[in-house]
């Protein structure tokens, strides 16, 4: 799994990718990035990529990996930041819905943000992280 900040892949290669890794002081929280720069298309192939890139985030929380590269943030709640540049289509919110309240079980929030370009300003103390 890499994260990286410098490189953005384009659709199709960036399941593996974590976009950025954060402390957000005001919550206290470990955030996991995830820009989403192109417009919803309403496709299975789309939402089969985002599905797959939320998988990949929560093996990186889960299976031990976001523990080994950085012990103390990974004992924090963890969330993902979903940042749309478009308004997710009809069939992106029900599947982010259905993430959202699968991840809640884990102790894991989603947040969707919307109309930042798909990558806005990171969190005060963010910075590019790399796990590879």
């Amino acid at each position: 799994m890499t994260a990286s900040g410098s490189e953005h892949p384009g659709p199709g290669n960036r399941v593996g990718v974590i976009d950025m890794i954060a402390h957000d002081p005001k919550t206290d929280q470990a955030v996991l990035i995830m820009n989403e720069p192109a417009a919803w298309d309403g496709s299975d192939e789309r939402l089969l990529e985002l599905q797959e890139r939320f998988n990949a985030y929560v093996s990186f929380l889960l299976d031990g990996e976001f523990a080994e590269w950085n012990p103390k943030l990974a004992q924090k709640r963890a969330r993902i930041e979903v940042r749309c540049a478009h308004l997710p289509d009809a069939r992106a919110i029900d599947l982010l819905g259905n993430i959202h309240d699968q991840l809640a079980h884990q102790e894991i929030k989603v947040e969707v943000v919307v109309g930042r370009g798909g990558s806005p300003e990171p969190p005060a103390n963010a910075s590019p992280a790399r796990t590879d």
